[in-house]
């Protein structure tokens, strides 16, 4: 095989590109291609996808990550005007880790200096700044070289490609195009659009030729590619129609050639038979590209301890040797330096403090050996400044005035984050498991999600920002999908169904799983059209527009149509984050500024080194802070929540009412009617009721009332 596609868009390229990654890759390999790009708009959305899904299904194709970006013509990106609107595409290549960080700084940096018109649009000054080790191709005909060209600005083309080989040198390339449609029934000014694109290309590419030969530079043949095989142009096309709001049947709407699709390498060779070293220059391409990870050990951010302890620091490392020992070489045996043992020693100190607050000033031989034992693991792991952060801000937002949770989920088997307050139930009394949170033998980074009232949540977000730099944290991006019945909704307002049909099929389609042989089964309108009698019937025996409708939704659900902010997710880096992940931006819906997002999204965020934590908003935490205050107000009484007893004989006449309205996990009617039943008279009986009011052990809850009743041994 001599040939490997280099312009690439996948869904990523939000509601223009319609390709999935792992039909590109299966694709990909069908044809025997060596390897495979991915080029999405501006952005590196999807890089991430793209490589775990090669990494684990298709490992002898190798990745080649990039993008297509937008460049300022010759404005500085930052000025916001209708006369500096117009921008150039220009795809970028990574040839290594190092071309990798490089390729993050330009596309985070539009994102957060150029963005206009919802383009992020870079300078030519920041490709000079961040240039080395990646390679330039000079893109389709929005591209700078092309675009002078059909313009008839030759002279202006050819100084401008002796600018790129000047920053880039034999790692810029000129790039030609050709799709000639094959359409059938196009007329009128729906055939001159499409027709118009191949008539540009075949004056762009005579002048690409020329240069290139004028300018000793080689070129390369590609096919901008939105979708992955020919027979699913019709659906980029209306993919298209819905992002630009048009009827399927509105000849002036913007249309793709359908010739946008993964060509094999005949296909290729066929469109430049006097240029075969347009198909082979790829392969030196692909030949300049390593293999590499951007996947990384957590990057902790480094917690600044106070001063004061640092004055006296070599006196609690002596006095906390053992841990300090156990976690001060990595697992590849390096060695984790002076700072991490300050971190250790520090750890340590407010560990010890916190348990004689918590346990008295003489620990029993349980409490000392499990608090030993989860230090030495906690700073084996290389995690001591993740508690001294969380304490930290936990610690702070109390300070603050802000209502925060107990702690729940496997943190709370802990006896670290009890002794420091980070959460509130003592694990040695309960008998939780540390290994549940922490295990030395599965390398996680630690997760603690911290409730806090809703208006204090946002003071958290503060103080890390206030403490730890606006350019170290960012909020974490999230993709919106098409569902079934938005689908069905979509596809049909650009088909012209009416809205009552319209409405008709969308009422068919499941508002939950359902039930197949025992087996429970996502709403897809692919399962639906199996399994669902009404909607089967309707793609098999409907009127044509209801086939095409329900046909073209089908292909089209699960696209991504949006990006949006996580509730309560946020990154926190060791330095500005654009050293490390690609950073965007986008508009908070609760607060209504502008903050920075991550460009790839919660599920894959970790695996890059970054430190999420979750945030999260408790409407609870909000009445209890509000009722304490009415309170005080009214009685003049401060009521410590966290220390309340929990053997209050009226509070268990309460839950054996069903009382429990805005009771987190006690509020749902099917466990206030168990509690009725049940009678509570002791902790012990919630945690029960907790752990048993979820699908599986739910059909136990009447055996275990019987119990607690008498009725049953």
């Amino acid at each position: 095989m001599s040939f490997v596609h280099l312009h690439v868009h996948t869904q990523y390229s939000i509601l223009d590109g319609h390709s999935s990654i792992k039909g590109l890759f299966k694709r990909a390999q069908e044809l025997g291609m060596p390897g495979l790009a991915i080029t999405d708009h501006g952005n590196m959305y999807g890089v991430k996808e793209f490589l775990n899904v090669q990494k684990k299904n298709f490992p002898d194709i190798k990745p080649i990550i990039g993008c297509e970006i937008y460049v300022s013509n010759h404005y500085d990106p930052k000025i916001k005007d209708r006369d500096h609107r117009e921008y150039f595409h220009l795809i970028l290549l990574a040839k290594n880790e190092a071309g990798y960080k490089n390729l993050v700084k330009i596309v985070s940096k539009g994102h957060l200096e150029g963005l206009y018109y919802g383009k992020p649009r870079v300078s030519h000054e920041t490709l000079e700044q961040y240039h080395e080790n990646l390679i330039c191709c000079s893109a389709c005909l929005a591209g700078e070289i092309p675009r002078n060209i059909v313009a008839g600005r030759m002279e202006e083309a050819e100084k401008m490609v002796m600018w790129f080989k000047k920053v880039f040198g034999d790692d810029y390339y000129l790039e030609v195009q050709l799709h000639k449609t094959e359409v059938k029934g196009l007329s009128g000014q729906a055939y001159d659009r499409v027709w118009e694109v191949y008539e540009r290309q075949m004056i762009a590419n005579k002048g690409i030729f020329e240069l290139a030969e004028k300018t000793n530079t080689k070129v390369i043949a590609t096919n901008d590619i939105h979708f992955v095989r020919k027979e699913d142009g019709p659906v980029h096309d209306r993919l298209i129609c819905l992002t630009t709001n048009a009827n399927v049947d509105d000849e002036s709407r913007l249309r793709y050639t359908q010739q946008e699709y993964m060509k094999d390498e005949e296909e290729m060779a066929a469109l430049f038979p006097g240029h075969p070293e347009v198909i082979s220059n790829t392969m030196e391409i692909f030949d300049k590209i390593e293999k590499y990870s951007i996947d990384k050990s957590p990057i902790l951010p480094k917690f600044k301890i106070p001063q004061e302890f640092l004055d006296n620091v070599d006196a609690y490392i002596e006095k906390y040797q053992d841990v300090v020992d156990a976690g001060s070489k990595d697992p590849k045996g390096n060695d984790r330096g002076e700072e991490f043992r300050q971190s250790v020693a520090y750890l340590c100190h407010l560990t010890y403090e916190g348990a004689r607050r918590r346990y008295g000033e003489t620990l029993t031989e349980e409490q000392a050996e499990r608090i030993d034992f989860e230090l030495k693991t906690i700073c084996k792991m290389g995690f001591p400044d993740y508690f001294l952060i969380v304490q930290d801000f936990i610690q702070a937002s109390r300070d603050r005035g802000t209502s925060v949770g107990p702690g729940r989920g496997s943190a709370a088997g802990s006896a670290v984050a009890y002794c420091l307050k980070i959460t509130n139930l003592d694990p040695i009394k309960y008998d939780l498991l540390f290994e549940r949170f922490l295990n030395p033998d599965r390398i996680n980074m630690p997760d603690i999600d911290i409730d806090f009232d809703d208006e204090g949540r946002y003071d958290a977000f503060r103080y890390i920002e206030e403490t730890y730099g606006e350019d170290h944290i960012s909020h974490v991006i999230t993709f919106g999908t098409m569902a079934a019945k938005s689908a069905i909704k979509d596809v049909a307002r650009i088909s012209n169904m009416p809205l009552d049909e319209a409405n008709r099929l969308t009422k068919l389609v499941p508002d939950q799983k359902f039930s197949v042989d025992g087996k429970d089964l996502d709403v897809t309108l692919e399962n639906c059209f199996k399994y669902c009698p009404p909607l089967k019937n309707e793609i098999e025996n409907g009127a044509p527009l209801t086939k095409e409708v329900l046909y073209y939704a089908s292909k089209l659900e699960g696209c991504i149509r949006q990006t949006g902010v996580h509730a309560c997710a946020m990154i926190i880096g060791r330095g500005n984050l654009t050293e490390y992940i690609p950073i965007g931006q986008a508009q908070d819906k609760a607060t209504g500024q502008n903050v920075w997002i991550s460009q790839y999204d919660g599920h894959f965020i970790e695996e890059v080194g970054m430190l999420k934590m979750d945030f999260l908003g408790l409407s609870t935490l909000s009445i209890i802070k509000e009722c304490l205050r009415l309170i005080k107000r009214s009685h003049g009484i401060d009521v410590d929540i966290d220390s309340i007893p929990i053997d209050d004989e009226e509070t268990y006449k309460l839950y054996g009412r069903g009382d429990t309205v805005s009771v987190f996990q006690f509020e749902s009617p099917g466990m206030q009617k168990y509690l009725k039943e049940l009678q509570p008279t002791q902790f012990s009986d919630l945690i029960a009721m907790n752990a048993l009011y979820r699908p599986g052990p739910m059909d136990k809850i009447p055996d275990f009332i019987a119990r607690k009743q008498g009725q049953q041994k």
